[in-house]
């Protein structure tokens, strides 16, 4: 979608979601170089909910809802992991009673569980004269950005999670440190689980994705490795790990699993309330598993979460560099009046698809080039030809 609109130099930028290591230097990036271009930045400050629960009748909700950005104001944030401009998980289309501001509620007859406050939020754009937004998130986040888009209103969005699962891209923002810090803490956790001679099982962040329980296995050499993509058997996993532990000359063992990861014939471990997305909190599968390891083997397990370690601290070079490189982009098409687009990388080439592919499908692991559904373990057929995420 093209819009040539003469004159409008306002863009509006937020993060939403859960947080990752690269949303700051590519919210620094956005606001300098949009100001080398004379364009004006706004922040939404809390994701979707800072646009929502913005009242132009009320000039309190400005300080708590928008933030002018500008580079002094933005200078360092790149040294620190987390978002600059906070996040959340509201999304206006399906909006909650309990999670709209008082002046919202009343519009809740009593018969309503959920209601779609989008054209609130394409009023207060249009108030707040933004000519086009850009957030940057993950697949909930982007789906009411693709919603906004279909509304007319001008789009371009920036891919993140550390699931690495945004549909029609091969990389989002901070998939790469989480790996990085995965690989670095399974290679820590040796120290006990070899000290005691122990089974380690490590569940790691990813949804309904197992990319993040299959590269940091790949990559720190893991015995086995447990994926949502592929429902397993916790009898056959006790032998091939008792195997790999006898053959270890220090005599032990380790697992990684994807917090989606689910037994032949079983469900997803969920708990808690459905959030506006529609998704119940995954987890637990590794702790389930390590108590039925311990009864079938009597081995010692180490269980241990790195969930939000994940995602914590300072992103690594690669996240900064293509935190950077996507917000160059989204810039580069705001002024050349290109909008509706996804910026993205496509085997190892930046470029930008249209914002509704994200729609279109899941990203899920290549369980026939990447994965031995027999043996649990990541099996790479080959690589010559691969991007360089092998997807």
């Amino acid at each position: 979608m093209e819009n040539k609109r003469k004159g409008k130099t306002t863009i509006a930028i937020l993060t939403g979601g859960g947080d990752v290591p690269g949303l700051n230097p590519c919210i620094k990036t956005l606001v300098y170089r949009a100001a080398s271009e004379g364009i004006k930045v706004m922040g939404i400050r809390r994701g979707w909910a800072g646009i929502l629960e913005y009242n132009p009748d009320d000039s309190h909700t400005k300080l708590r809802s928008i933030q002018e950005l500008i580079p002094s104001e933005v200078r360092t944030i790149d040294r620190s992991g987390g978002t600059y401009l906070h996040t959340s998980r509201i999304n206006p289309s399906a909006a909650r009673e309990k999670e709209v501001p008082d002046f919202l509620k009343k519009q809740f007859d009593g018969k309503e569980d959920v209601k779609d406050f989008t054209s609130h939020v394409l009023k207060n754009l249009e108030y707040l004269k933004v000519d086009a937004i850009i957030p940057i998130g993950g697949d909930d986040t982007l789906s009411f950005a693709e919603r906004l888009h279909r509304e007319g209103f001008p789009v371009i969005a920036i891919p993140k999670t550390m699931d690495n699962d945004v549909f029609g891209t091969d990389y989002c923002i901070g998939f790469s440190t989480a790996v990085t810090r995965s690989v670095n803490f399974i290679h820590a956790l040796r120290t006990s689980t070899g000290s005691h001679e122990r089974i380690a099982v490590i569940e790691l962040f990813g949804r309904y994705c197992g990319e993040t329980s299959l590269v940091a296995a790949y990559l720190a050499g893991v015995d086995r490795a447990i994926i949502p993509e592929v429902p397993f058997d916790p009898k056959r996993l006790a032998e091939f790990i008792m195997k790999d532990k006898k053959v270890n000359p220090q005599n032990y063992a380790m697992i990684t699993i994807s917090e989606g990861a689910k037994f032949i014939g079983g469900e997803m471990f969920l708990s808690g309330e459905s959030d506006a997305y529609g998704h119940r909190r995954l987890g637990g599968i590794g702790e389930e598993t390590g108590a039925i390891l311990k009864e079938l083997t009597g081995e010692d397990i180490l269980n241990q979460r790195l969930s939000y370690l994940m995602r914590s601290g300072t992103p690594d070079s690669l996240d900064q560099m293509v935190a950077v490189n996507y917000a160059n982009t989204a810039i580069d098409l705001f002024l050349k009046g290109v909008f509706g687009r996804l910026v993205a990388l496509s085997r190892g080439i930046y470029t930008d698809i249209p914002l509704s592919t994200i729609t279109t499908g899941q990203k899920r692991v290549d369980v026939r080039e990447l994965y031995d559904i027999e043996e649990y373990r990541p099996k790479i057929r080959h690589v010559t030809g691969k991007p360089m995420f092998l997807y």
